[in-house]
Order: structure tokens, then sequence, then C-alpha cells
């Protein structure tokens, strides 16, 4: 009944669809071996989203060494000023991007981008909630989400290039 909205989750924390559904098939087995804590107050597919979100993390926990340690808060002002002075262009190109696209663009992201922007982003956790459930710290989750939300620009710029190139030939 949750495969569906479960393996998109899941597929926003990895690189491939075989490591997503690993990430599905453990998330489930946890569901079904702790069905009996479920309390009833909140509606049981959020319950079962948090266990495939944290499945996630913990998944990513195992591969750390992907992640960025930098904690330099120079960088971060930099970075930070450099994303708020980037122009959006108000021309929107003939070809758009679909939703694959923009899946197959995070998926290109490194563990550590990938996770600290699916957290931000689509969990709404905080940064400091990030630091706390990854063991990293609030300057790294900043730092992450940043490069992440570049990186993932950058991704999207070129395959939108791509897809107007071959619109106009």
């Amino acid at each position: 009944m949750f495969y569906g909205k479960m393996m998109a989750v899941s597929r926003r924390y990895t690189r491939n669809d075989d490591q997503a559904k690993d990430i599905l098939q453990d998330a489930f087995i946890k569901v079904f071996g702790n069905i009996s804590r479920y309390s009833f107050d909140g509606s049981f597919e959020g319950w079962v989203r948090r266990i495939v979100v944290n499945t996630a993390i913990d998944f990513t926990r195992k591969a750390k060494n992907d992640y960025l340690l930098m904690n330099d808060a120079q960088t971060l002002e930099n970075m930070d000023e450099q994303w708020a002075a980037e122009e959006v262009e108000e021309d929107s190109p003939e070809a758009v991007l679909n939703v694959n696209d923009v899946i197959a663009a995070m998926q290109k992201l490194s563990n550590a981008y990938r996770t600290v922007f699916n957290l931000y982003v689509f969990e709404s956790y905080s940064h400091q909630d990030i630091a706390d459930a990854l063991g990293i710290t609030v300057g790294t989750s900043k730092s992450n989400l940043a490069k992440a939300r570049m990186n993932l620009k950058k991704i999207l710029s070129k395959e939108l290039d791509q897809k107007n190139g071959a619109s106009i030939e």
C-alpha cells in the first residue's frame, strides 16, 4: 500500500534504485517488527515515512566518510553571499525539466550533500536537527546544503541546456 510513496522518499537519499530498495526493505522490516509500538496518535503513513527517513539516515551514517568536514565560517559566509547574489532568469526556456530529471540530478550529488538537502528541504529539519542526526556540526550541515544547492543548480542547468540544444535542432 505504501511502497510507491515510500520508494520515492527512499530514492531521494540514494544514488540508485538498488540502494533505495535496500533502504526501503530495511525500513519495512522495522515497520513490521515495531508495529505494536504504533500509538495511533498520528497518521500511519507519517509513522512509516519517519521510519523510512530514519533508515535512510542510518544508511547515510554508515557511509559517513563521504561527508565534507568543512567548518570554516568565512567560507560559509562567502557561499551564502554567492547564493543570494545569483539572479533568477526571467525568460523561461523552451524545454522544461520534469520530476524524474530533478530526482536524477539529486542522485548525482554526494551522499553528504544529498542527505542534508533532503532533510532540510523535504523533511523540514533544522540544521541543528541534521547535525544531531548525522553526527556532524551545524556549520557542516549549512555548508553541505549550500554546496548541494550550487551543485544541483549546475547539474540542472546543464541538463536544461542539453534539452534546449536538442529542441532547437
